[in-house]
């Protein structure tokens, strides 16, 4: 039979079964007649009960990872949740077969640890809950897999849908559900790269210009570590736990509940490339050599850095052809859902994204630079660097720019993960040239605080980030924590991360200062359901990120009105700004807060906003309302007294200079700050005769 290959189209597709091997839809719910459920069977059982798993139950039985003392088939006969990718007897016959081997037998216990450990990650997802994208936790190996949806087309004409698990593992049966968690059946071993980002890349025919590229300025050099071998617990070892969540946990009181904080066992870090491929760069711009792209690369930073066109050495981080390829790196981990607050779950339904992209601002590589993410919902759904305006429209300065659009898991490259990192396909160069500067980030830049490190967006020892870590509960996969968790660490299911002095990249805190990073409550009053808690008599500077030349003015997002909370002092690069922040009393007190409801007409809304901004207040965004939800709906934060903006300060920028923000508590017992986001605002919008700045 002649098959050909089709990308997923929106339309309506057959699922079609043979010999009884279900074949699963990629965005369909093939219905509870077609799940196998059992409230009695382990995922061990499911597997020991059935002939065509023998021999993947014989490397279960011989492996145990790095713990060493538990046979990974009796882990999956015990209480917890996994998802199992469990191949087949001549699934793993073909393996075998083709690393010369002719039984399990002769395969060595690594070899079974490293086949069993990608086979199993320790939370469960059904293809209902995730069809075409990353999986937000990683397998047993601390490896990011991927589920993507292919069609095939057969020469009757009719379409068979099919998911892949890392794009080369076929999912033949899927969501067979036991009683701690689901098993998958796949057509081949699956499998991931112990390679980092580079070499990852570099195997990768189609990339080759840019491949290349890395290699000449030594950026490639840059992506190749992938652990902190100084990193240790040290003289903290009293408030330090595992986040493997083995041991008892720390307990932190903020606001109205309890926190459960652990600190990572150990420090990694972490890369994002996003590629243009060979054939993008020859059709789109004429390039086929690494010569035509050092020419663009100098027809785009010349302009901008005029006095470095003498720069020829290559490594230099002046250099065009450096500038321009360290803008296509991150030092972080970015998968397709993580890169914006839209994680493929509930979040965006928070968001009035009928008036708000979801976004996301980044450093990059290149120095002094950042990089905007965004996620329109509508005609041009998806993710996108360097886009700006609303949905497919142009904001409300008449401003629309498409930017370069990152390609979804099901269209990009073959095996995109590496040990440290990432990479994805755009179709399109990205460059912090004019356009990127002076048009796409002259606007309002609403940096959540959750990002302002790498660290905090960096694989942690359970393969998953602090910014949007998973908790216990199994609504939602855990991917949202529940308010109200009490001070007993052991029944708390909600799972924040704790940094360390010195061990926070662009974050410098004294030893008594407390930080961690809050999982995703969607209840709480929180801009994307997170914040940086931070405690204690603290005294914190943030390195805020790069941005182009101008005048800036600083706000920080809070949730005040909570006895718990302290009295803050800023600086901006040294200098205090205005006089200590109260925490602990509400917009009312504060600043007289006044709904818009109560003040009537746009132009006393309007009259309102001005006088609290010259006093160093503004409402929160009209963009965001907390709760769980399924649309958007809701008193949005702009309209309660307790979530407002504070106006820190202002400063001035060449651009090419690093700045920093400094919060330190003023209260002798100590307090907390709640963290949330701050923004970055340029003259431009704040201060514009003609356009007053926007509400959401």
């Amino acid at each position: 039979m002649n098959i050909k290959k089709f990308k997923f189209l929106a339309v309506a597709l057959t699922v079609i079964a043979a010999m009884q091997v279900g074949v699963v839809g990629c965005s369909d719910d093939p219905g509870l007649d077609n799940y196998y459920t059992s409230t009695k069977e382990y995922a061990s059982d499911y597997l020991m009960n059935r002939d065509q798993y023998s021999q993947f139950v014989e490397i279960l039985q011989r492996a145990t990872g790095e713990r060493g003392d538990l046979r990974l088939v009796d882990m999956l006969g015990t209480y917890g949740s996994y998802t199992v990718f469990a191949p087949t007897n001549d699934a793993v016959s073909q393996y075998l077969a083709g690393r010369g081997l002719s039984s399990v037998d002769e395969l060595s216990k690594e070899d079974c640890d490293t086949i069993a450990l990608n086979s199993i990650i320790e939370q469960a997802y059904f293809t209902t809950d995730y069809s075409d994208a990353q999986y937000p936790k990683a397998n047993m190996l601390e490896h990011i897999m991927s589920i993507s949806c292919d069609t095939l087309l057969d020469d009757a004409g009719v379409v068979q849908l099919q998911l892949l698990i890392n794009k080369t593992s076929l999912l033949t049966h899927a969501d067979d559900s036991v009683c701690n968690g689901v098993v998958h059946t796949v057509g081949q071993v699956v499998n991931t790269s112990n390679d980092l980002l580079p070499t990852v890349m570099e195997a990768d025919s189609t990339i080759s210009i840019y491949n290349e590229a890395l290699r000449v300025t030594g950026v490639r050099d840059l992506m190749e570590v992938y652990m902190d071998e100084s990193y240790g617990f040290g003289s903290n070892q009293d408030r330090i736990d595992s986040c493997t969540w083995t041991n008892d946990k720390l307990c932190i009181f903020t606001a109205a509940e309890y926190d459960n904080v652990a600190y990572p066992e150990k420090r990694y870090y972490n890369f994002t490339a996003f590629m243009v491929q060979d054939a993008v760069l020859a059709e789109k711009y004429g390039i086929t050599d690494l010569d035509g792209l050092r020419a663009k690369a100098r027809e785009l930073y010349e302009p901008m850095y005029p006095e470095d066109a003498d720069v020829t050495d290559e490594t230099d981080r002046r250099n065009y052809l450096n500038r321009f390829i360290s803008y296509h790196i991150l030092d972080r981990l970015g998968t397709y859902y993580t890169l914006t607050s839209n994680d493929n779950v509930k979040l965006q339904n928070n968001f009035n994204r009928r008036r708000w992209d979801i976004a996301d601002w980044y450093e990059t590589l290149m120095p002094h630079s950042v990089m905007k993410f965004s996620f329109p919902s509508g005609s041009q759904a998806g993710l996108y660097i360097n886009r700006r305006g609303v949905q497919s429209r142009a904001d409300e300065r008449g401003v629309f720019v498409r930017g370069a659009k990152i390609a979804p898991v099901s269209e990009g490259p073959i095996q995109p993960n590496a040990t440290n990192g990432i990479y994805h396909y755009i179709d399109d160069i990205v460059a912090y040239d004019y356009n990127t500067q002076a048009v796409v980030m002259n606007e309002r830049m609403r940096l959540d605080c959750s990002t302002l490190s790498p660290d905090f967006m960096t694989k942690l020892t359970d393969g998953e980030t602090a910014r949007g870590h998973s908790c216990v509960v199994s609504a939602n996969n855990g991917k949202y924590g529940l308010g109200g968790q009490g001070a007993v660490a052991a029944s708390n299911v909600n799972h924040c991360i704790g940094f360390k002095a010195g061990y926070v990249r662009n974050f410098q805190f004294t030893d008594n200062t407390h930080i961690h990073v809050r999982m995703r409550v969607l209840s709480f009053w929180s801009y994307q359901g997170d914040e940086v808690t931070v405690k204690g008599p603290f005294d914190v500077t943030i390195k805020l990120p790069g941005v182009p030349e101008g005048t800036y003015e600083v706000r920080m997002m809070t949730c005040v009105g909570f006895s718990s909370r302290g009295i803050m002092q800023a600086y901006i690069d040294g200098i205090p700004q205005g006089i200590p922040f109260d925490m602990r009393p509400n917009g009312e007190v504060l600043f007289g807060y006044q709904s818009d409801d109560a003040l009537g007409d746009d132009d006393a809304i309007t009259a309102f906003d001005k006088a609290i901004h010259n006093l160093g207040w503004m409402k929160g965004p009209n963009a965001y309302a907390s709760g769980e939800k399924d649309s958007f709906s809701g008193t949005t934060f702009r309209n309660q007294n307790n979530t407002i903006r504070r106006v820190l300060g202002t400063f001035y920028t060449d651009g090419k200079s690093d700045h920093y923000l400094r919060l330190q508590q003023k209260m002798e017992s100590g307090g907390e700050m709640n963290f949330d986001f701050i923004e970055i605002c340029p003259s431009s919008v704040y201060n514009n005769e003609y356009y007053a700045e926007d509400k959401w």
